[in-house]
């Protein structure tokens, strides 16, 4: 009879614990590896709640504060519904390697209400109530999963999968290059050191020794972070628009952000005045289903991608419910929609770590985050070259994995037909919105926010309405047995 030999947990290897969800890890190494799921979302984390205040004029000095304190909440909660879609109270959470932030998705339909609505506080507040109803409504649908589940079979969520990846490449690009923007977009120093960063995670991804091998990322950012702070001492920091405007180069470090912050501060609960208003709850409405259908894509993606099976209707309807309920509880801290972040997704897919008790370290990273200015600071300041070098492979992985979901049923006709109409008009659609532009506001507000969105609706659609495949008969399957033989 063998014994079970104790796994290594030497820092220079790895044990097959990265790769188990549910066993145990020691800390030192569960850190680092948790560690890089935060610095793979922390910006996209933060971005939305920027945006959506500048469109209800919550900025400038006397906004100040409260953008800092909604800042503060969002990484805390993250953090939290992350805990809870690890290790599920209940019903709540889908025990899968999801890691839970601030939804992008929401952006064009908040940014719509906000000019409708004629923003300002009431304008916010209306979006925060909005959010719990629409979050609660979420919930519902993720109780009522199982006998939805048949509407998604994997050559759908492949496709929602494959149109999530496809959607974040630009991203990932856009911050390859110094991040949309930035006065030196695309410069050769924002290049550079976006490239060092990729060369750095393949070299130590393909050539690493186990725990540096699954640490990849967190190498390229941490070397990433070491070029910035050197650069300065060859290259000028400042550069001039054509317009003779001087501006700071986006690579640049900014530590006294670090400096002013402070040690430890308590968040704010409900720090904006919570309304209920129908003109922005029935837009968002429609968006958290989009966003269900989103979440499956994602815990389908992560579980493929990572675990090499599907998802489980528990896993699924878990998860779904913990978006929904999450977002709702999101909304007393003044955050925006929490939901799965695609970003991790293809973290996860990618280095195959998909260690419970490492992401929970990540997690409760971000609850300190919160309570720890001075950690938040440390993170925010990552130049978004670094970022993209790390994020264009990520995001691409992600891609890989919805081809993985689409081909693990034959390419039928049928199942041809449904992943090249939903990609080619779907999610061309939503990605070129200037197609939509004369269409009723409604549907610009659902389907012009990005890709992912048409490409789902397309993929459900055409999944109830085309025919079923039949069955070859005995003598074509002979015959293709014979060919395979």
């Amino acid at each position: 009879m063998k014994t079970r030999q104790s796994p290594k947990t030497s820092p220079s290897h790895l044990s097959d614990a990265a790769y188990s969800f549910h066993a145990p890890m020691p800390l030192r190494t569960a850190i680092p590896l948790g560690l890089q799921h935060v610095l793979a979302m922390f910006v996209g984390n933060l971005t939305p709640i920027l945006i959506i205040t500048a469109a209800c004029g919550l900025t400038g000095a006397e906004f100040a504060q409260l953008q800092v304190n909604l800042l503060q909440n969002a990484m805390l909660v993250a953090g939290l519904l992350t805990l809870v879609q690890l290790y599920a109270i209940g019903p709540i959470g889908g025990k899968v390697p999801i890691v839970m932030g601030t939804s992008s998705g929401f952006i064009g339909v908040f940014n719509s209400v906000a000019a409708s609505m004629g923003g300002g506080m009431g304008t916010y507040g209306a979006l925060l109530g909005a959010s719990i109803i629409g979050g609660l409504f979420e919930g519902v649908l993720g109780l009522f999963l199982k006998p939805l589940r048949r509407f998604f079979p994997s050559v759908v969520t492949g496709t929602v999968v494959l149109s999530i990846g496809l959607s974040l490449i630009s991203v990932g690009v856009s911050s390859f290059g110094g991040g949309n923007g930035a006065p030196d977009f695309g410069s050769m120093e924002n290049l550079c050191l976006g490239l060092i960063v990729l060369v750095v995670i393949l070299a130590f991804k393909h050539w690493g020794k186990g725990f540096f091998g699954s640490s990849s990322i967190l190498v390229g950012i941490v070397v990433g972070y070491i070029l910035a702070a050197l650069m300065p001492l060859f290259l000028p920091t400042t550069g001039v628009t054509a317009e003779g405007v001087e501006y700071t180069k986006s690579w640049v470090l900014h530590w006294e952000k670090v400096a002013q912050a402070g040690w430890f501060a308590v968040p704010d609960l409900i720090p904006v005045d919570i309304a209920f208003d129908l003109r922005a709850i029935l837009p968002v409405l429609i968006m958290f289903v989009v966003t269900a259908v989103e979440t499956v894509g994602d815990i389908s993606g992560v579980t493929e991608g990572g675990m090499g099976r599907e998802a489980t209707d528990s896993e699924l309807s878990g998860g779904i419910i913990c978006d929904g309920l999450g977002s709702s509880f999101a909304a007393l801290f003044g955050v925006l929609p929490n939901t799965s972040f695609s970003q991790n997704v293809g973290l996860v897919t990618m280095t195959k770590v998909v260690n419970r008790f490492a992401l929970a370290t990540g997690a409760i990273f971000l609850v300190l985050c919160g309570l720890i200015p001075k950690l938040g600071a440390l993170v925010s300041i990552m130049p978004q070259s670094v970022l993209g070098g790390a994020a264009v492979m990520m995001f691409s992985s992600i891609v890989v994995s919805g081809i993985q979901l689409i081909t693990k049923e034959p390419l039928t006709p049928r199942n041809l037909s449904i992943v090249s109409v939903a990609l080619g008009l779907g999610y061309g659609i939503g990605a070129n919105l200037g197609v939509l532009q004369h269409a009723p506001q409604a549907i610009q507000l659902v389907f012009g926010g990005s890709g992912i969105v048409p490409a789902a609706f397309v993929a459900i659609l055409l999944n109830i309405l085309l025919p079923k495949d039949q069955p070859a008969s005995p003598a074509v399957q002979q015959a293709q047995a014979a060919a395979e033989e």
